[in-house]
């Protein structure tokens, strides 16, 4: 299997997840062109897509999705609630009914060689989702737009080889930041966004021997810097109650607006 990173952050999300037959992404937030793109520097385009799963219906999720649906005719994984929103967004254009897909939470299903596991998230949105994928004893997930964890979240990062985690802000930043106060409560709220802290502490409880990858993904541009994450959470990690430290784990930060190093497991 192998995992890269088009784009994460605040304006726009792509993340591609796949094995030698089989080529997904999770969500299409950014220009078709963009992930074309992104697709090509890995050896594919956007015709050799399977299907996209998509966490929920916020346009940093979404905005390309129209545009690729009609290029590619490709399916869409969502849950209803995401479905029915997508629906009724005239922004994205015609998507034909076909193309849609409903999804459950905890309810796996197979495309190809890999088997989808979706899982519920805490966040404001219709009905969002996270992603583990799995092809035989690998296994890789995508987590962010969470607002609060659980032993539930936890139970389904346990055993990746490879996570990407959102790591949405440093608290501090937004607190004194641009932001309108009731924005600022709503990325604080159990039903926003994880900040460096939250993430580090849910990455201690989901470390293991054979964790070969860890990325930090959705970085507010507004209320965070790469370097801020990455410190952030190594100190969670080494002072946490793990018997690891950070340096025994790969940990990258996700590019804005670039593809990331392609990660192979």
């Amino acid at each position: 299997m192998r995992m890269t990173s088009i784009a994460s952050g605040s304006s726009g999300n792509c993340i591609y997840i796949g094995s030698e037959s089989t080529h997904l992404l999770v969500d299409a937030g950014i220009a078709y062109k963009w992930i074309d793109s992104g697709l090509q520097e890995i050896g594919l385009t956007g015709a050799d897509i399977d299907g996209v799963l998509i966490t929920h219906e916020h346009s940093d999720h979404v905005g390309g999705l129209g545009v690729l649906a009609r290029k590619l005719n490709v399916p869409i994984y969502a849950s209803d609630g995401t479905i029915k929103s997508l629906k009724k967004n005239k922004s994205l254009g015609r998507i034909e009914e076909e193309l849609y897909h409903p999804i459950q939470a905890d309810e796996s299903f197979c495309l190809g060689d890999l088997r989808i596991l979706p899982f519920a998230n805490s966040h404001d949105a219709a009905q969002p989702l996270g992603f583990r994928v799995e092809q035989g004893k690998k296994s890789a997930a995508v987590c962010t737009d969470l607002g609060n964890y659980s032993q539930y979240t936890i139970d389904r990062l346990k055993g990746l080889d490879a996570v990407l985690l959102e790591s949405n802000h440093d608290i501090r930043m937004l607190q004194v930041g641009p932001y309108p106060y009731p924005l600022k409560q709503r990325i604080l709220s159990d039903y926003g966004h994880l900040s460096n802290e939250a993430s580090g502490r849910l990455l201690c409880e989901i470390l293991h021997d054979h964790l070969k990858h860890i990325v930090l993904g959705h970085l507010s541009k507004e209320n965070n810097l790469p370097e801020l994450a990455y410190e952030a959470v190594r100190l969670e990690i080494t002072m946490g109650d793990n018997p690891y430290d950070a340096g025994d784990f790969s940990i990258t930060v996700a590019k804005r607006d670039t593809p990331s190093e392609v990660i192979c497991f």
